[in-house]
């Protein structure tokens, strides 16, 4: 078939490149975002209405991607190609091309970027030459929930200073992770950071693990005595993950390392003195344990100077497919795979509670690029995920015809209205009247509007 033979509408051609495995963007001459392709939600774990309007420097003074090549075209008037790496982790080979007027000036930018794990060539390049352009940021917290922004917002404040920090939440929320970036963002960041999972360690051999030991102290203890864990972090951060399962006896000790830096060695009689921060985590009601005198109520005032809560996935519903990507990316480079997962895999997991939280979603991406083909599906789902994700679809899907009128009506004035932001433009939009627009704007669109 012949090009002039190709029939069809701005509508088509935007679902067609829709369907592109590669990222496809272009900017006006001013920088800003003009058109995007849906191949942003899986980079970069955006919308496309979030991306457009915005300025490409907008998104890298976010840390949606690194480095921008956009100023450099702009400047050279030439065809850029540049490796780079989003927010959720995606390694990108990204080729800008600029498109100019007959003043020899940039009037757009059309770039399309494809990801690097489908360049197998580039990739065993890399790999003889080292990996020092791989390495990952372990500190970094993707989310796109504005509750979590907050949290993280209130962290950096707290970074800053030498406060005590206890973190509170669910098992596998992430408190460990939120602990590493306080630590990344304090002028400790050059020390040592330290875990100590206090559920982990037996009761009777925490003590000298943590504060060492003299020779003799013991039996069987070494003759030249031992460093303890807390010694070792001298100038850095302490973590004590799972506090609540300190031993009420260490609980003392842990205090006067709080409150004075000091503490004696098992079986020594001198002080020594050590210049740590503390942070502490608990998915325990610590509150409940002083009362049930399980937990010492001066520790529990000395470490909650500053508390922090870490949200549970279910309450940062928009952060699953992003996380969900990162993971993806994590394992598939680790595993050398290049699987994908099918739109239908990402709703079911949406639709899905997460009483494991993070952690139980990262070890199910784990566990998917591992044991299925290729592409990851909803056939591969653990009973309980797809039997869930059945029954929220069944539920949400329309019963009659004029429920399904209604739910696709909604949802195009809803998208049409986040990406115009007028009734006028709406209208134009959905080729209806204004005051139509205006109208089914206030019908749905009310908490979209400030």
């Amino acid at each position: 078939m012949s090009m002039s033979n190709l029939d069809f509408d701005l509508n088509t051609l935007v679902k067609i490149l829709d369907h592109s495995s590669d990222e496809i963007f272009v900017l006006d001459k001013n920088m800003k975002i003009i058109y995007v392709n849906d191949a942003c939600k899986k980079h970069y774990g955006l919308d496309k209405e979030d991306v457009l309007g915005k300025t490409s420097l907008d998104l890298v003074e976010s840390g949606y991607w690194t480095p921008s090549i956009f100023p450099e075209i702009f400047e050279k008037k030439a065809p850029i190609a540049v490796k780079q790496k989003t927010i959720l982790g995606a390694e990108l080979l990204t080729s800008a091309v600029p498109i100019l007027n007959e003043k020899n000036e940039v009037e757009v930018v059309v770039t399309t970027a494809r990801e690097m794990q489908s360049y197998k060539m580039i990739k065993a390049k890399e790999e003889s030459n080292g990996a020092a352009d791989q390495v990952e940021d372990p500190f970094a917290i993707i989310t796109n929930n504005e509750k979590m922004k907050n949290v993280l917002k209130f962290a950096q404040k707290v970074a800053a200073t030498n406060s005590t920090i206890l973190i509170l939440g669910e098992s596998g929320t992430g408190k460990s992770v939120l602990a590493q970036y306080i630590h990344e963002n304090s002028n400790r960041r050059n020390g040592p950071f330290l875990t100590i999972n206090c559920a982990a360690i037996p009761g009777e051999l925490m003590e000298s693990e943590l504060f060492g030991y003299t020779a003799g102290a013991f039996t069987n203890a070494s003759k030249s005595g031992k460093k303890g864990l807390i010694e070792s972090v001298e100038g850095g951060t302490l973590f004590l993950d799972e506090i609540g399962d300190m031993p009420l006896p260490l609980q003392a000790k842990m205090l006067q390392v709080i409150q004075d830096k000091k503490f004696i060695p098992v079986g020594g009689t001198k002080e020594k003195t050590v210049d740590i921060r503390i942070i502490a985590a608990t998915n325990k009601n610590l509150a409940e344990m002083v009362e049930n005198k399980t937990f010492r109520e001066d520790l529990y005032y000395r470490l909650n100077v500053v508390d922090v809560k870490m949200l549970p996935l279910r309450e940062r519903t928009e952060d699953i497919i992003p996380l969900t990507y990162n993971f993806l990316y994590k394992f598939n480079r680790i595993y050398e795979t290049n699987k994908l997962i099918t739109e239908d895999c990402l709703d079911w997991l949406a639709y899905y509670s997460w009483p494991g939280n993070v952690r139980q979603l990262e070890n199910l991406i784990e566990k998917l690029v591992i044991t299925s083909g290729d592409v990851i599906g909803i056939e591969d789902l653990p009973e309980g995920i797809f039997s869930h994700g059945k029954q929220q679809i069944e539920k949400t899907s329309p019963s009659s015809l004029n429920e399904a009128v209604e739910q696709a009506k909604r949802e195009m004035v809803r998208t049409s209205y986040k990406i115009n932001r007028s009734s006028r433009r709406v209208a134009a939009d959905l080729q209806i009247s204004q005051t139509q627009a205006a109208k089914l704007i206030r019908e749905y669109c009310q908490d979209l509007q400030e």
